[in-house]
C-alpha cells in the first residue's frame, strides 16, 4: 500500500480518536460518577441526558460548517480550517469543566458540559465530510473501520482511563488528562491533507436545510404506517436509555467504587457490547432482520431485571460483573438488529440522510425523556425504578410485532455506519 494512502487511514483513526475523547466526559460516566460524588440529587444528574442533545440535533447546523468557510480556508483549506478551529476550543472546554465546581455551581458545570457537547458534535460534522472526500469510493468502508476503531479505543481512554486518573489528580486534573488527549486529534488534523478542492455551495442555509432535512423527511412520510414506524424508532431504546443514565449513581448507592465503575462498568462494558454487536450481526444473518428484531429486542427488554438482581444482591462484585455483562451484550445484541432496520427502511434517493435523520430521532427521546430518570428513581426506589424500565419497552415491543406484520423487512438489509 502506497504511504501515503497509509497515512490518510492513520489519519482517520486519530480522528476517530478526537471524535470519541469528549463524549464520556460530558454525557456518558465520567460526568454523572463527578455528579454523583459532588451530593447532587438523582433529579438533576437525569438531567445531565439533556447535555447531550447537540450530538442528536447537529444535522440542523451542519449545513453552516458546510457552506461557510472558516477564517484560515484559505491556507488551510474548508475541512482543516474548521477542524483547527473547534479542536482547540474544544480543549479549552474540557479544560474549563474539570476546573468548575457542580457542589457548588452545577449549572455552570452543566453549561460548560453543553458546549463541550456542542464543539465536539461539530468536530464529528467535519471529520465525516473530511472522511468522505479524502478517501476514494473503494476506501470508504476500511475508512471507516478505522475511524471507528479509534472512536472505541477513545472511549477506553477518556472513559475508563479519566475515572482512575481522579483518585491521584483530582478531577480537575483528570480533565486536564482527557482534553491532552485531544492532541491527537490536533496533530491528525495538521498531518493530513485536504480533500479536493470544492466550492462553497451557493444555495442559503435555508435551501440546504430542507435539501438533507425536509425533502428526505417528506420523502419518509408517504410511505405506509410512517408514523408507528417513528413511534417505534423513538422508542426502541427507552427502557434502556432511562436505566443507563442512573447505572452510576447506582452503583454508588450499592458501595462500589470509582474504580470499580471504570473497570467494570465502563471497560468490560464496552468490551460486553462490542461482542454483542459481533454475534448481532451473526444472528441477522442466520434469522433475518424480522425474527432477530423480536429476539434481540426481549433481551434488551429483559436484561434490565438484572439491575433488579444486582439492587437485591447489594455490594456483590461477582454480580456486578454478571449486570454489567449481560446489559451490555443485549444492548449490543439489539443495536446490530435495529441498526439493520434502520438501513432497510431508507429510500435509495435519499440513504444517507435518511439514515442520519432517523439514527438522530431514534437518540432525541432518549436525551429528552431521559433527563426525568432521576426523579423516577427518587420516587420509586432501585428495584421499582428499574423494573418500571424494563415495562417503558413494551409500547416498543407492540408496535414492532405490529409493523413486522404488515410491514415485513426487506433481506437482506442494507447495513450503513452503526449507531453512535
Amino acid at each position: 500500500m502506497h504511504p501515503l494512502r497509509e497515512r490518510r487511514f492513520l489519519v482517520l483513526l486519530a480522528l476517530g480518536f478526537s471524535a470519541g475523547v469528549p463524549l464520556p466526559l460530558v454525557a456518558g460516566q465520567v460526568l454523572r460518577q463527578w455528579f454523583t460524588e459532588s451530593g447532587l440529587s438523582l433529579t438533576d444528574i437525569g438531567l445531565t441526558a439533556l447535555i447531550g442533545l447537540a450530538y442528536s440535533l447537529k444535522f440542523l447546523w451542519a449545513p453552516v460548517l458546510d457552506a461557510v468557510a472558516p477564517p484560515l480556508a484559505a491556507r488551510l483549506g474548508r475541512r482543516r480550517g474548521w477542524l483547527l478551529l473547534i479542536q482547540p476550543l474544544l480543549i479549552l472546554s474540557i479544560l474549563a469543566t474539570g476546573f468548575s465546581d457542580p457542589a457548588a455551581a452545577p449549572l455552570t458545570t452543566a453549561a460548560l458540559a453543553a458546549a463541550v457537547a456542542f464543539l465536539s458534535a461539530s468536530q464529528d460534522i467535519v471529520v465525516d465530510a473530511h472522511r468522505i472526500e479524502i478517501l476514494e469510493e473503494k476506501e470508504q468502508g476500511y475508512g471507516l473501520a478505522c475511524y471507528v476503531w479509534g472512536y472505541r479505543l477513545a472511549l477506553l481512554a477518556s472513559g475508563g482511563g479519566t475515572l482512575w486518573l481522579v483518585g491521584a489528580l483530582g478531577w480537575g486534573g483528570a480533565y486536564a488528562y482527557a482534553a491532552a488527549l485531544m492532541l491527537v486529534g490536533v496533530a491528525a488534523t495538521l498531518a493530513s491533507r485536504e480533500g479536493p478542492a470544492r466550492p462553497a455551495p451557493p444555495l442559503s442555509w435555508a435551501v440546504r436545510l430542507s435539501a438533507s432535512v425536509v425533502q428526505p423527511f417528506a420523502d419518509f412520510m408517504r410511505r405506509p404506517y410512517w408514523l408507528a414506524i417513528l413511534l417505534f424508532i423513538a422508542l426502541f431504546k427507552l427502557g434502556e436509555a432511562l436505566a443507563g443514565i442512573m447505572t452510576t449513581p447506582f452503583y454508588r448507592s450499592l458501595g462500589f467504587s470509582r474504580e470499580d465503575v471504570a473497570a467494570v462498568g465502563t471497560v468490560f462494558g464496552l468490551f460486553a457490547t462490542l461482542g454483542g454487536a459481533l454475534a448481532g450481526g451473526w444472528v441477522v444473518a442466520r434469522l433475518g432482520t424480522a425474527r432477530a428484531l423480536i429476539l434481540t429486542g426481549l433481551g434488551q427488554m429483559l436484561s434490565n431485571l438484572m439491575y433488579v438482581a444486582l439492587a437485591h444482591a447489594g455490594h456483590d462484585l461477582p454480580m456486578l460483573w454478571l449486570q454489567v455483562g449481560i446489559e451490555n451484550f443485549t444492548d449490543g445484541l439489539a443495536d446490530a438488529a435495529f441498526v439493520t432496520y434502520l438501513s432497510g427502511l431508507t429510500s435509495r434517493a435519499f440513504t444517507a440522510t435518511q439514515y442520519a435523520l432517523l439514527s438522530s430521532l431514534a437518540a432525541v427521546p432518549l436525551r429528552t425523556l431521559g433527563a426525568f430518570s432521576g426523579s423516577l428513581a427518587e420516587s420509586l426506589g432501585w428495584p421499582g425504578f428499574f423494573l418500571m424500565t424494563t415495562a417503558a419497552a413494551l409500547p416498543a415491543m407492540a408496535i414492532m410485532l405490529f409493523l413486522l406484520w404488515r410491514l415485513p423487512p426487506a433481506e437482506p438489509a442494507r447495513i450503513v455506519e452503526p449507531l453512535a
